[in-house]
């Protein structure tokens, strides 16, 4: 599981695999999450900006984040 620092919270989910690079655009990140790709904390989430908190844990083909403030 890799972790994520966030300076704070919340942060949209598709900021979160933009900036990590598991997708190239925003935008492709959005389609990917509406199309049911993405979970956060074990659940299916298709809202394209779901406020990420410390603590949730992203899971996107294969690749586990957890999000940590620091």
């Amino acid at each position: 599981m890799r972790i994520v620092e966030i300076t704070r919270e919340p942060v949209e989910l598709y900021k979160i695999l933009k900036f990590e690079g598991l997708v190239v655009t925003g935008g492709e990140a959005k389609l990917l999450i509406g199309d049911g790709q993405v979970t956060v904390n074990g659940e299916t989430e298709t809202r394209r900006r779901r406020k990420i908190v410390n603590g949730d844990v992203i899971d996107f083909r294969g690749e586990k984040l957890q999000v940590q403030l620091v």
